[in-house]
């Protein structure tokens, strides 16, 4: 007799339902990861304060978005491998306890050496992302869980747009009881360090790591916990594939997120509460956005396999570099507003398109996978950011290489048949005839 329904992966997704281990865990993650994006690039809609209050000069400005998203790289690699052997469950809320030292502490931040330190610890907290996917991927049966990874990432990513207008309307708040510019942007990080410990709270008392019990309920043993060595899981071109195209999508989400606020600020000459309103917008579209491309991912998929997923990939990713192409030669609010809603939706369907693709490339080793490939849309956020550091080039110019360099890896990803099943072997001859 085999185990009941409730203690196994769901076959659809019902987002209005809390009850179950499943919708349950479900809902706790997608808070979670929105509470750790909400801490990642709280700093981002303040940086117009905090560059006036250390005096920070473009490169130094450039250098603390790349340090935000580097360290990410390596700690999302070790995420992944954790999710397979220690489980979600501790990882997730180990990592927000860790993670909200950082958010908290980073007002103690007087030069420019020590903000750059902080920003690159606050940067672990991405890792968050990993332990999303995996535990979702956990919690629902392969039909769906294109959609399911595709919602819990989208609305944990929104996090990101609602931290633009949240964190300076907080710090003006804090203005209003009497404290200095100066002080409040360090006061008001402390909100979401906080958020982040009561969620590691939550987190530990009521998820499950998979739908039959936590690992350690159910006897789940090291060898059972993946069968599929690093480097052998790594061995898949696909994987490479999808970090690549993860890079160009995600990379850019972040990148963005990083600097949009300042972006309109300086361009537009407007307020912080007021240019993080319109960066805001950027995070607000995953509300909807990731989610449409998981979905329509799942149903592409069931007619026409992962060749069929890894085309309308493909398809995303042009059409994105096209209107950041679009958005970086527009000349005023209204158009730069349009064409960055527009490729924002391509973004974010393609962030939903190469998680509906992950966990199919190796059942085996998904942690893993989507370790690697996370790390890939990190590494792509931290070549961007050197773009955003140049004096000699400006942040238009900046968008427009960028633009460029996702539309071609769009039309290359047209290339790559992820329905293939590759071996190590055959990737060996592949490397040693090249």
């Amino acid at each position: 007799m085999g185990q009941p329904p409730n203690n196994q992966p769901l076959p659809q997704l019902n987002v209005f339902s809390f009850s179950g281990v499943q919708m349950r865990t479900f809902h706790i993650t997608w808070m979670t990861f929105f509470v750790c994006f909400f801490g990642w690039f709280g700093i981002a809609p303040l940086m117009p304060a905090i560059r006036a209050d250390l005096g920070l000069t473009k490169p130094q400005v450039g250098n603390t978005i790349i340090a935000a998203v580097s360290a990410t790289i390596f700690a999302r690699l070790i995420i992944g491998k954790l999710c397979d052997s220690w489980g979600p469950r501790k990882t997730y809320t180990a990592l927000l306890v860790v993670g909200s030292l950082p958010v908290m502490l980073v007002g103690l931040a007087h030069d420019y050496t020590s903000f750059l330190l902080f920003r690159l610890a606050i940067g672990v907290i991405g890792a968050s992302f990993v332990i999303t996917q995996f535990h979702t991927s956990a919690m629902f049966a392969p039909s769906i869980k294109g959609t399911a990874n595709a919602v819990a990432g989208g609305w944990g990513n929104l996090g990101g747009g609602i931290t633009q207008l949240a964190m300076p309307l907080i710090m003006a708040t804090i203005i209003g009881f009497g404290f200095v510019k100066a002080d409040a942007w360090r006061l008001a990080m402390i909100f979401p360090g906080l958020m982040m410990l009561v969620m590691a709270f939550i987190y530990w008392k009521y998820t499950k790591d998979t739908p039959a019990g936590n690992y350690d309920e159910i006897n789940r043993t090291a060898a059972t916990k993946s069968s599929v060595p690093f480097w052998q899981a790594c061995a898949d071109v696909r994987v490479w594939a999808l970090a690549i195209a993860y890079a160009c999508c995600f990379g850019m989400e972040i990148t963005f997120d990083g600097v949009a606020a300042l972006y309109f600020f300086d361009n537009f000459h407007m307020e912080e509460t007021e240019a993080g309103f319109w960066a805001m917008l950027f995070g607000f579209m995953n509300i909807f956005a990731r989610a449409v491309g998981g979905i329509v991912a799942d149903k592409i998929g069931q007619k026409y396999g992962m060749r069929g997923k890894g085309i309308l990939l493909a398809s995303m990713l042009l059409l994105e570099g096209l209107g950041i192409l679009l958005f970086a030669q527009s000349g005023n609010l209204t158009m730069a507003i349009v064409s960055m809603l527009t490729f924002a939706m391509f973004l974010k369907m393609a962030n939903g398109g190469t998680y509906a693709i992950v966990p199919f490339i190796n059942p085996k080793a998904v942690g893993v996978i989507s370790g690697v490939v996370g790390a890939g849309g990190n590494v792509g956020g931290m070549l961007m950011g050197f773009l955003f550091k140049s004096q000699s080039i400006s942040y238009g110019q900046a968008f427009m290489y960028i633009g460029g360099i996702v539309a071609v890896v769009g039309l290359l990803l047209f290339l790559i048949n992820f329905g293939r099943t590759v071996t190590v072997e055959q990737v060996e001859t592949e490397l040693q005839t090249a």
